[in-house]
């Protein structure tokens, strides 16, 4: 990356922060892939029982490699056989890793989903929630954090799961009802109510979609 790109992301990772703590959500920056792979075992804790959704980041820091080789008890939903058990276990785990779709200058945090066992594990459930989020994602406002969610993150997804919406074949958003939609709950998460239930490591890197 650029130097005065990186460091630019720096800078504004140090606004994101104070804004997350103004929302009760702990905010840590990471210069780099291995900064935030070290900073994200250290919050989650040897012992704990960890799980996700589809988050990419956690993958591209190395995070799930490590959890599975380590003292964590990882619940891989890959390894259910049955869907809906994998997305009720994730309620009772210590921690649950997401990325987002847009984060906002001011610390708001934007997803959408499709099945929506993501957002609603996020919202609530699982004990801790630990966002793994490149600065990449940051917007300058809800507005233009929910446009990138369904402009950007929304059809690179559906187009990643194979699933046939106007967005795979366009590249943008066109609200649509399709069957195939992955967008049927948008979550804005705008303060956590419980303190010390979300943790953000912003990484200054681009990562997942």
């Amino acid at each position: 990356m650029n130097p005065t790109i990186k460091l630019r992301n720096e800078r504004l990772a140090r606004t994101v922060i104070k804004g997350l703590a103004s929302r009760n959500i702990e905010g840590h920056y990471a210069a780099t892939k291995e900064e935030a792979l070290q900073k994200a075992l250290s919050l989650i804790g040897e012992g704990s029982s960890v799980t996700m959704g589809g988050c990419a980041s956690a993958r591209e820091i190395g995070l799930v490699d490590a959890l599975k080789q380590r003292r964590y008890t990882f619940i891989d939903r890959d390894a259910f056989e049955d869907a809906r058990a994998a997305m009720l276990a994730a309620y009772d785990a210590d921690v649950y890793l997401s990325s987002a779709n847009a984060l906002t200058e001011d610390g708001v945090i934007v997803n959408i989903d499709g099945n929506s066992n993501r957002v609603s594990a996020i919202a609530q459930g699982p004990r801790r929630v630990l966002f793994i989020i490149g600065m990449n994602k940051v917007c300058p406002d809800v507005e233009s954090a929910i446009k990138r969610a369904r402009n950007v993150a929304a059809p690179i997804n559906a187009a990643r799961f194979g699933k046939a919406t106007p967005c795979v074949t366009t590249g943008a958003c066109a609200n649509c009802k399709a069957p195939d939609t992955i967008c049927c709950n948008l979550l804005i998460t705008r303060y956590s109510k419980h303190p010390g239930r979300m943790s953000a490591i912003l990484v200054n890197d681009s990562l997942g979609f």
